[in-house]
């Protein structure tokens, strides 16, 4: 089995040692980098499976890069913060980040995390005689849940981060029904979310400027109610 690879971008000497060995044990293939100057040189030889990219580096710090790297790429990124405040996490979201770890941080915890975006972001390969893939269709759009991407005729791909995506399975699978804040935590970052985590507006919101920018004079097709969460106010059928 081929390991994932991962691209740790840390520029403390110590944790990226601590990080690179605790990772390489667990069966990945990692390459540790101490900046955004080095991650770039990483890159010309090829994108990894996912980038872990602390906030605060030297030089270039991660908000820049992540900017960067998602104006190239849909790579899963995984930021680290050393501060805890929304803001950041706020800001790591709306450059592109699929998730985020505030330092300091249960090496178990990271793992954890990284295992989930790689299973949400890996297309699903069902075994023969499982069935046909799931696809489902709204307002022009064709969505192909277990190869997870996203399609306009005429247009090509539509791009979504891997926490775009997620987001946008809990509305198809559940339309024309408002979806709370707290409901959309669990099922796209676990039950151990922070309740007073603000970033999924952020994600909701960058969504549904990316489904706009496809759809007929940027039609709203996710509409915010007012004291209750979220609505996808189109039909959605199977294909």
């Amino acid at each position: 089995m081929v390991s994932a690879s991962l691209l740790l971008v840390e520029d403390d000497r110590e944790i990226r040692a601590l990080l690179e060995e605790f990772l390489s044990r667990e069966g990945f293939a990692v390459e540790a980098v101490e900046s955004a100057a080095a991650m770039d040189r990483a890159l010309v030889r090829g994108f990894p499976d996912l980038i872990i990219l602390d906030l605060m580096l030297p030089g270039e710090d991660g908000l820049s890069a992540c900017r960067r790297i998602r104006a190239r790429s849909q790579v899963p990124i995984l930021m680290l913060t050393a501060k805890s405040d929304d803001i950041d996490r706020i800001l790591g979201l709306e450059m592109g980040a699929d998730d985020y770890l505030g330092k300091p941080f249960n090496p178990r915890e990271l793992l954890a995390r990284i295992r989930a975006i790689l299973r949400r972001s890996g297309p699903e390969r069902p075994e023969e005689g499982c069935g046909p893939r799931r696809r489902k269709s709204f307002a022009g759009l064709i969505v192909d849940l277990d190869g997870r991407a996203i399609e306009i005729e005429g247009e090509g791909p539509v791009r979504l981060t891997t926490a775009e995506f997620d987001l946008l399975v809990c509305f198809l699978e559940r339309p024309r029904r408002v979806l709370s804040r707290d409901q959309l935590l669990d099922w796209t970052r676990g039950r151990g979310a922070d309740p007073f985590d603000r970033t999924i507006d952020v994600t909701v919101s960058r969504l549904r400027t990316k489904l706009a920018h496809y759809l007929p004079d940027g039609a709203q097709v996710i509409t915010t109610v007012r004291n209750a969460g979220y609505l996808l106010t189109v039909d959605v059928r199977d294909v």
